[in-house]
């Protein structure tokens, strides 16, 4: 017993450092930011100047350039009656197979310690859940139209993300490839067109007035639409504002969607040189393309969450409101 007491612990051995930690350096990390920071800032300048030289600084109205052309949508197949193949379904397709695809694929593969796509799927289901708890005051009608919740803010995340990753789909505009014609590089969104938020908006309104109807009966839905303490004749002038206000729900929710996506891209596309083929000067794409990058990486980032984000908790306030008495 002594001769254990008086043996000393042996010395831990040095801990190798997390990958998560910060750098030993921290002022080295800086500098080499600056220099990276510097050095495209000084590229950007070589090329101002080199655009000038090569191109010169006078331009001319491109009257053929069609801005908006690029967003049209192009017939490439004819299915059956009115069903056309074009690349507003192709991109529908890709979203839905990425929206299935990855649920299905995180379900049958889930782990005690997550990897990163799974921890992905679960923060989104985790978000969708709780829109549907706090804003639908029913647990069992909140559990019902979680699935409905989760599949479109999912569904319109992806729409929105794959949207920013140009792919040869502007068969407006040909390149030569090996001769061979090939459709120009185009950012597109399928919800761009309005046709797809206008669906999905539909569906929502459909659905909550529906579920509305259902629990509280049709006097009782056109009572809950009426602002408490409101009675009398003020009645004639609130309830018309009020059911109005109602159906506007449908254009807000697909012009919210719409416009924003269509905007951005639009942006996008006018800063990184359409600008300049409109205006037939060159070296205003290079002057204008550091814009075009801050726009496009602020789309990407915030924009696209932060639209399938708002779609999905209207969607569970509106679907949490039909069914509660004011």
């Amino acid at each position: 017993m002594s001769a254990i007491a008086t043996t000393s612990p042996a010395a831990p051995a040095p801990r190798a450092p997390a990958a998560h930690e910060p750098p030993a350096n921290p002022e080295a990390a800086k500098r080499r930011r600056r220099r990276i920071l510097w050095g495209v800032t000084l590229i950007w300048i070589i090329g101002f100047v080199v655009f000038g030289a090569a191109f010169g600084l006078k331009g001319h109205k491109n009257n053929k350039f069609e801005f908006i052309q690029p967003y049209h949508l192009e017939t490439w197949a004819h299915i059956a009656g009115p069903i056309d193949f074009n690349k507003g379904v192709l991109y529908l397709l890709i979203a839905a197979a990425l929206t299935v695809g990855l649920t299905v694929w995180v379900a049958y593969r889930m782990q005690r310690r997550p990897g990163r796509v799974q921890m992905i799927v679960e923060w989104m289901y985790d978000l969708s859940m709780r829109l549907s708890r706090d804003n639908i005051e029913n647990p069992q009608m909140a559990l019902r139209w979680f699935p409905v919740i989760f599949t479109l803010f999912v569904f319109i995340l992806f729409t929105n993300l794959i949207g920013y990753i140009p792919l040869p789909i502007n068969t407006g505009d040909t390149f030569k490839l090996f001769g061979a014609q090939i459709p120009a590089f185009q950012i597109y969104a399928a919800d761009t067109n309005v046709a797809l938020p206008l669906v999905l908006a539909l569906g929502v309104f459909i659905a909550y007035n529906a579920v509305g109807l259902k629990a509280q009966g049709v006097r009782g839905y056109l009572k809950s639409l009426i602002p408490q303490g409101v009675g009398g004749k003020m009645l004639i002038f609130i309830f018309p504002l009020e059911v109005i206000s109602h159906f506007l729900r449908l254009l807000s929710l697909t012009i919210r969607l719409w416009a924003n996506l269509l905007a951005g891209h639009l942006l996008i596309d006018f800063m990184a040189g359409a600008m300049a083929v409109l205006l037939g000067l060159q070296l205003i794409g290079w002057l204008t393309l550091p814009i075009g990058v801050a726009i496009y990486l602020f789309e990407w980032v915030l924009i696209a969450g932060l639209q399938a984000f708002i779609f999905a908790i209207l969607t569970a306030i509106y679907l949490g409101g039909a069914t509660s008495r004011h």
